[in-house]
Parts: structure tokens; C-alpha cells; sequence
């Protein structure tokens, strides 16, 4: 039987016509609060385990089991949170990680002992692994082709932002407030944070693939209103007639194209956690291993930490003028290299540079991977779910990645854990040179249809 034409509402191509105006502006600020908060938290676990740990109230292996939690719960909150915003939407689904994570949090701070403290970390860790999924994902839905990558990109400047914010805020607050003050601020700015989003709208590219077209041709209304009152609407982009087409399912995503996407966004993730929780969270350790005092470690890593909101800004905007893959590659390289050198080093007066120049890159694909590149390999149907196996794969790594880096720092030096990092850099380039997509300037919908028996890659 030959496919039938369909007049959908056409979300895509309505959303993707629209000026950059206060609409777009209102929804980047409002996710990305949400996203540097997700940030914070998980870079304020320094701050308040070193704090916990002096008072007596937790122990060294209660400050791992911490750690490990986190990293369980953001493995849960990636994977549910997928399952349940491509079923109820993005709007719950942002909205209940949110408040998930901030009760948590509050919790957190009148914690009687490291038990109970740890078991509310768990909470707040599937908090965070929801926010980190659905945040990327929904702004993937709302901004123009044209410029999506720039505006994925900012996401991920937002959520870097928290590590020296964290650092910041701990080093004003601990000494004066305590340990749970951090958990407070954090619970309450998720709070605020989750009243001003009760307005954010549900995704239009949702409503409509899910069948709910009246909903979703009332919403297109409203946005267009909101963007006509700052400038002229440009027509809608012509476009090959709306063919109806099988939806994308769990099955398909585990055959064909899409299956070698989901190996993709894997693998990328895989190389990314690594290289953040193998290397970015231990330079203190090896900087004093290589002979720096406590003092100069941390003095050296809060500056090398700067690269991080500049290589991620790098990354926002590069992406859509040199195009995702190029830039993956590009960027991977430019590691491979500062890698290699790196262990050679040992003059602290060029340890520091070296070291600034191997972190830049590494969050160009932190903005590329988590931010930009991995939303976009999927159909709107199943965006959240193929996106959500992709993060807890990749936190997946990072439970066994300490164990491993201790063991190459102890028996090769900072030589061996850079080998890994190389070589996990070296897989990376493979995989995406090979077998990635380029999403550079295409509508979401015209990316689905190649996932689609029979569309083209």
C-alpha cells in the first residue's frame, strides 16, 4: 500500500521558522537554571564530603559509598526519566525531577547521620540524572535548526558553571554556616526554579508525535503569537509533503540505523565520563603526586577548571559552523595530542598551561556530546528513552572508572591514565568518523526520517 500524505500541524517546520526573541530567551533561562543547578549539586559533593569527614560525621568509605550513589541514581533518573517523558512529556517530567530533587536536597541538610544522608543523595542523584536528560532534550525540540547547536551548547556552559560556583559557594558558606547550608541553597533554588517553570510549555514536536494535534496546534498558536509581538513571521520553510510513516519504538531502536546510533551515543559517553571522572576530578591527587604542595594542587586545578566553561563555549559556538562531527573529531584530536604530551611535563611553570590546553578540548565535547550531539540522533518519539540508555551507559563508567585509574596511576604513573584517556579519544574519533550522522543545519523531522526503513543517512 503506497504511504499516505498527512497535514499534520507541522511543529517542526513552525518552530523552526520562528526569530530568536523572548520566547527562545524565556526557555533557555528557565531550563538552564534548572541545568546549572544540576551542575552545582554534583560538584558540591567536594565541598561538603570534605566537611562531613572534619566534624567526624562521616567516615572515608561513607564518603565513597556517597560518591557511588550519586552515581546510581543519575543511572535511574536517566533511564526513567526517558521512559516517562516520552509517555507523559517533557513538561511533567522536568517538572517532577525538579521537585524530586529539590525536596531531597532539603531533606539533605537535616540529615541525622551519614546513612540517612547517603539514601537522600540517592533521591537527589535520580534528580539529577532526570534534569540532565530532559533539559538537553526539550531545548532540542524548541530552537531553529539553524542554530541549535549554539543554543544546546549554552546548556552545557550553564551546567559547567557550577563547578567553580560550587567551589565558591563552599568556600563562603561551609566555614561559617555548616556543611547543610549547601543542601539548603540547592533545595530551595530548585523550588523557586520549579514555580517559575510551571509556564514553560509542553513540546509542541511531542504533542504532534504523539498524536495530540489539537494540543499541539494550540500551543504552535500561542508561540507564534508570543514571537509575532517582536518581529514579522517568515513564512514556513517549503517542504516535502508530511508522509505518514511507522512510529519509532524500543524495538527499532535496538535494529538497523538506529541501533547504530544508540552504539554511537554510547560509546561517546563512555569517553566523555571517563575522561571527566578519570582525569578532570583527580587533579588534585596527581598534581600532588607530581610534586606540587596541597596548596599549589588545588590553586593549579581551580585555574585548569577555567577551561571548562571556555571549552564548553567553544563548543556552543563552533557547533554550527563547523559542523558536530568535525568538531567531535577536531577536538578529540586536539586531546589526543595535549595528552601525549602531558605526562612528559614537569615543570609546574608549564604543567599548568599544558594541562589548561588538555582541559579546553575535553569541554568542547562535554558541550558536544551531552549538550548537542546526542539529543539530535533520535526521534522525537523516543528522544528521552535513546537518550537516557546513553547517559546511564556512560555514568555507568564512571562506578568502575576509579578503581581503574587507581590501579594505572599506581603501577604506570600519570602515564598509564593518560593512555587510557589517548586511547578511549582514538576509539571516539573511529566511531563517529565512521559511523555518526551530521546533524549541522538539518530539522529534526528531516534526521528522523532517515532513521526510518528505507530514509538515507
Amino acid at each position: 500500500m503506497a504511504a499516505s500524505v498527512v497535514t499534520g500541524v507541522n511543529a517542526g517546520g513552525r518552530l523552526d521558522r520562528l526569530p530568536v526573541g523572548p520566547f527562545h530567551y524565556r526557555i533557555m533561562w528557565l531550563i538552564g537554571a534548572g541545568m546549572f543547578l544540576d551542575g552545582f549539586d554534583i560538584y558540591v559533593a567536594g565541598t561538603v564530603l570534605g566537611a562531613t569527614l572534619h566534624s567526624g560525621f562521616s567516615t572515608l568509605a561513607q564518603n565513597a559509598i556517597f560518591v557511588s550513589v550519586t552515581f546510581v541514581g543519575m543511572m535511574i533518573g536517566a533511564v526513567g526519566t526517558g521512559f516517562l517523558g516520552d509517555r507523559y512529556g517533557r513538561r511533567f517530567t522536568y517538572q517532577m525531577n525538579l521537585l524530586l530533587f529539590g525536596a531531597a536536597s532539603l531533606a539533605a541538610a537535616f540529615a541525622p547521620n551519614m546513612t540517612v544522608l547517603i539514601l537522600l543523595r540517592l533521591l537527589i542523584g535520580i534528580g539529577l540524572g532526570a534534569e540532565n536528560v530532559v533539559g538537553y532534550s526539550t531545548m532540542t525540540e524548541f530552537v531553529p535548526a539553524a542554530s541549535r547547536g549554539r543554543w544546546l551548547g549554552l546548556m552545557a556552559v550553564f551546567v559547567v558553571t557550577g563547578l567553580p560556583i560550587a567551589s565558591l559557594v563552599g568556600w563562603l558558606i561551609i566555614p561559617l554556616l555548616g556543611w547543610r547550608a549547601m543542601f539548603v541553597i540547592g533545595g530551595l533554588g530548585a523550588l523557586v526554579i520549579w514555580y517559575m517553570r510551571k509556564k514553560l510549555p509542553e513540546s509542541p514536536r511531542w504533542l504532534e508525535s504523539v498524536g495530540r494535534t489539537d494540543e499541539a496546534e494550540a500551543l504552535m498558536i500561542d508561540i507564534e503569537a508570543e514571537a509575532a509581538r517582536t518581529a514579522p513571521l517568515p513564512p514556513v520553510t517549503a517542504t516535502a509533503p508530511l508522509v505518514a510513516a511507522p512510529k519509532a519504538g524500543m524495538a527499532e531502536l535496538f535494529s538497523g540505523v538506529l541501533l547504530s546510533r544508540l552504539l554511537v551515543g554510547c560509546i561517546c559517553l563512555i569517553v566523555i565520563n571517563t575522561l571527566l571522572y578519570g582525569f578532570i576530578t583527580w587533579l588534585p591527587t596527581f598534581f600532588i603526586k607530581q610534586g606540587l604542595s596541597v596548596a599549589s594542587s588545588f590553586g593549579y586545578s581551580l585555574i585548569m577548571g577555567l577551561g571548562a566553561p571556555i571549552g564548553s563555549a567553544i563548543g556552543a559556538l563552533t557547533a554550527d559552523a563547523w559542523g558536530r562531527k568535525p568538531t567531535i573529531i577536531g577536538a578529540s584530536a586536539l586531546a589526543v595530542v595535549m595528552g601525549l604530551i602531558y605526562p612528559n611535563v614537569s615543570d609546574p611553570a608549564f604543567l599548568l598551561p599544558v594541562g589548561f590546553l588538555l582541559t579546553v578540548p575535553i569541554y568542547v565535547l562535554v558541550a558536544l556530546l551531552f549538550a548537542i550531539y546526542i539529543p539530535e540522533l533520535f526521534p522525537t518519539e523516543i528522544r528521552l528513552r535513546a537518550s537516557g540508555i546513553c547517559q546511564s551507559v556512560g555514568r555507568g563508567a564512571t562506578i568502575v572508572t576509579p578503581f581503574i585509574v587507581v590501579w594505572l596511576f599506581t603501577n604506570h604513573g600519570i602515564a598509564g591514565v593518560m593512555a587510557l584517556m589517548v586511547g578511549l579519544l582514538i576509539l571516539q574519533i573511529i566511531v563517529v568518523a565512521l559511523f555518526g550522522i551530521e546533524p549541522r543545519n538539518r530539522r529534526l523531522e528531516d534526521l528522523d526520517s532517515t532513521s526510518r526503513p528505507g530514509g538515507a543517512r
